[in-house]
């Protein structure tokens, strides 16, 4: 029989070791990590529509990543975006710890799959300090989330951030801890 291992003691049982390896690095200190996960979803749309209720969203957040949300509010007021001061914004939920490594792995073996039409994240998406964007056009890519009780559809973004200094180190990184990359192109080589 076989014991199930949390991503943290895999990571640092089997892939921090291999990563060192692999980016020639003398100390297993110096090797990157992933120091938190950010999860935010803008509520712009539900302010206009559903007469400023965006409870919905908070409650789809919430069972997505097991922790309750904080209301973003704009800092000033835009009149070209009908946008005021103070108005709720955003929600956003920032992971860290056993969630976060729980949330990798959910996103790695569960969510990637239910994607329609997924062929691979793109390797284009790191900011050049090693840290990763996904945008997601449907929240209902979660399991948590049942399709019937959707009310109205609503996007995600996740940001993960790493200690990585390179983009190069954060996709080594990234392929270790079994994120799905695109196979580069030979035609285009």
């Amino acid at each position: 029989m076989t014991k199930l291992i949390d991503l943290k003691t895999r990571f640092y049982t089997e892939i921090a070791p291999k990563l060192k390896e692999t980016l020639g690095l003398k100390n297993t200190m110096a090797n990157p990590k992933v120091l938190k996960i950010v999860v935010n979803s803008g509520i712009g749309t539900y302010i206009k529509t559903h007469n400023k209720d965006y409870s919905n969203v908070v409650e789809n957040i919430t069972k997505i990543t097991g922790q309750r949300p904080i209301v973003t509010k704009a800092k000033k007021a835009i009149s070209n975006f009908k946008v005021r001061e103070n108005e709720p914004a955003g929600v956003m939920v920032t992971l860290r710890g056993k969630r976060m490594y729980d949330f990798l792995n959910k996103l790695v073996n569960i969510v990637f799959p239910r994607v329609r039409d997924f062929r691979g994240l793109s390797d284009k998406a790191f900011d050049g300090h090693g840290n990763y964007a996904i945008g997601f056009k449907e929240h209902t890519v979660f399991p948590e989330i049942s399709p019937d009780d959707v009310i109205k559809l609503h996007g995600l973004q996740i940001n993960i951030i790493t200690n990585a200094k390179t983009d190069k180190k954060g996709l080594e990184l990234f392929k270790a801890l079994g994120f799905p990359f695109k196979k580069p192109d030979k035609k285009n080589n």
